[in-house]
């Protein structure tokens, strides 16, 4: 039987995966022996997949992480820094995206607390979340110019309308007055709405002080702080760490 009019007819209609699939069964050995029904359902499933994997691209490039390759399958539980296995396999479920919940994520700097950020961000990805990424120290800069093009609406509308939203290295860098309040409302916007998380080389008991004016720094903990699951790792620089197993390899 030829398939050629019939892969051109699907890839006419855009449905590209059948189209493979199709192809592919027409050079497979006994495929015949399957039924109609059976050989519909491997077309629809591989294009069903076919899809996932387009809109799982789409949001992953939409999101713009630091850690583009980082994935929950790579996490590293066997270097000691304090991570929580149990919360951690909670997380991965995604149902603290569903609940608008927050994750704060404090480390030192080489613990992996930004690329497990992007992990957590892979897999909500994966199961329909958008995602999208904010460096704090560029902050100032990104709002401020933001302001000065007359699009700031619109960018705070997006940000407020993504289901994750990662700021990262927050407290690290003074933040403007006009900052500070962007972030607040940016914060409000998302509160109980939509899930957050935020990663820092400062304690949280730091926070209020290095936000700075008292009364928005409460209003901004008091929506990012008091409904977040709390990650806190400790222990030797990872980087340091492979850097030295690195040179004693290289001199064995």
């Amino acid at each position: 039987m030829l398939h050629h009019p019939t892969v051109d007819r699907l890839h006419e209609l855009r449905l590209f995966g059948m189209a493979a699939a199709l192809a592919e069964q027409g050079q497979q050995p006994g495929i015949d022996s399957l039924g109609f029904e059976e050989r519909l359902g491997l077309l629809v499933e591989r294009e069903a997949t076919h899809r996932h994997a387009l809109q799982l691209s789409a949001r992953l490039r939409r999101a713009r992480l630091r850690f583009a390759e980082a994935v929950p399958e790579d996490i590293d539980y066997r270097t000691p820094r304090g991570l929580d296995r149990t919360l951690l396999a909670r997380l991965l479920t995604g149902e603290w995206v569903r609940q608008h919940q927050n994750v704060i994520l404090v480390a030192p700097t080489g613990l992996g607390k930004t690329w497990l950020a992007c992990a957590l961000v892979n897999q909500a990805c994966r199961q329909g979340f958008s995602a999208a990424y904010l460096r704090m120290p560029k902050f100032n800069e990104e709002t401020a110019m933001a302001h000065g093009s007359a699009r700031f609406t619109t960018l705070l509308t997006q940000w407020a309308k993504t289901d994750i939203l990662v700021l990262d290295d927050l407290a690290m860098t003074p933040l403007t007055d006009s900052a500070r309040r962007d972030l607040l409302e940016l914060l409000d916007d998302r509160h109980g709405r939509r899930a957050t998380i935020a990663t820092s080389q400062i304690p949280v008991e730091h926070w209020h002080e290095a936000i700075g004016e008292p009364t928005v720094a409460d209003a901004i903990l008091d929506r990012l702080v008091h409904n977040a699951h709390r990650i806190t790792l400790a222990g030797e620089s990872m980087r340091r760490r492979k850097s030295t197993l690195t040179t004693t390899n290289s001199t064995d």
